[in-house]
Order: structure tokens, then C-alpha cells, then sequence
């Protein structure tokens, strides 16, 4: 007779534990991940409208927008019109008068990508908000829902942080909003 030898009942469940562990702190790493995210997204709309504000009170003009801009720091700088509204033309130059005051760092007109890995734009309305807005790409809708109720009103459609869409609940599968927030 032959002895057949195998895994026990016992040494089945060890292994299903271990893995059914190793399964649970993958999925909470992840969360902690996309939640440092949402956290970050939160700080860098607060980050450039600081900046922002910071600029417009030392030099009487929005960033993008200031006249004196290329008479201040010089060539390659561009100036904007002065009218107050950040046009299409503007909107490179945003990045690089704050850089040029020291307000954010870097150097240059590109545009900065944001932690999910889309660009940061400040122009003239968006998402149907009206004025200067900070806009931000390709931000998840579980996300972007998840922002909107620790920044504003938790509606997809109305306050002062909406999505481009206009709806009031984020689609959750859809894993490149744009989202705005009010300067």
C-alpha cells in the first residue's frame, strides 16, 4: 500500500490566512497612497492660491496678467495686458512670473502636473465658475468627490470646487476629471 502525502486542513488555512493578510495590506497601502494624493491635490489648490494672492498683493497684478512683468525681471518674461482676467496667452506666463517673484519654485512657462499626474492651469472661468479659477486634469471621480466634501459642498455642479462635467454626482469609473476650484 502506498502512503499518499498532501497538505493538511490545518496547513490549507495557514496559507489562506497568510495570503488573505498580505491581500489586506496591499489594498490599504493603496489607500493610503490615493488618499496622500487627495491630500496633496487639497494642499496645492491652497499652495497656488496662496501664491497667488501673495503676488497680486506685492505687485497690484495677478500672475499671468502683470504689465510690468518682462520691465521687472526682464527677458524672456512676458508681460500681460493688466486687464485683471488671465486670457489663453496668459496662461503659461502664470507659472513663470510666480516662479520669477520666488512665490513658487522652478523656472520656465510649463505647466506643473498635479499628484495624479495631470496639469495644474489658473485661467479665466472654468467648470462653470466665473473669474480666476485653478484648474487641475485627470483626477479620479471617486477622488474629486472625495475633495469637493473637504473643500466645499460635496455637489459636482455648484460651490466654488466643481467638475468640468456638468453634473452634481462624480461618475467613479471615470479616472480623468478635470476639476476647478475659485481663486
Amino acid at each position: 500500500m502506498k502512503k499518499q502525502s498532501g497538505f493538511t486542513l490545518i496547513e490549507i488555512a495557514i496559507v489562506m490566512v497568510i495570503i488573505g493578510l498580505l491581500l489586506g495590506g496591499v489594498l490599504k497601502g493603496q489607500e493610503m497612497m490615493t488618499n496622500a494624493k487627495i491630500k496633496r491635490i487639497a494642499n496645492d489648490f491652497n499652495g497656488i492660491s496662496a501664491a497667488a494672492f501673495s503676488y497680486l498683493d506685492r505687485y497690484s497684478f495677478l500672475p499671468g496678467d502683470d504689465s510690468n512683468a518682462a520691465a521687472r525681471w526682464g527677458a524672456p518674461l512676458v508681460s500681460g495686458s493688466g486687464n485683471g482676467i488671465i486670457n489663453g496667452a496668459e496662461q503659461p506666463d502664470v507659472w513663470e512670473h510666480l516662479r520669477a517673484s520666488g512665490l513658487i519654485s522652478g523656472s520656465g512657462t510649463t505647466d506643473p502636473t498635479n499628484a495624479f499626474g495631470g496639469r495644474i492651469r489658473v485661467q479665466n472661468n472654468g467648470a462653470g465658475l466665473l473669474g480666476t479659477v485653478i484648474c487641475m486634469r485627470n483626477v479620479p471621480g471617486k477622488s474629486a468627490e472625495i475633495l469637493d466634501r473637504q473643500i466645499d459642498d460635496g455637489v459636482g455642479n455648484t460651490g466654488e470646487f466643481r467638475q468640468t462635467v456638468n453634473s452634481p454626482t462624480y461618475d467613479m469609473n471615470v479616472t480623468n476629471l478635470e476639476v476647478c476650484k475659485k481663486l
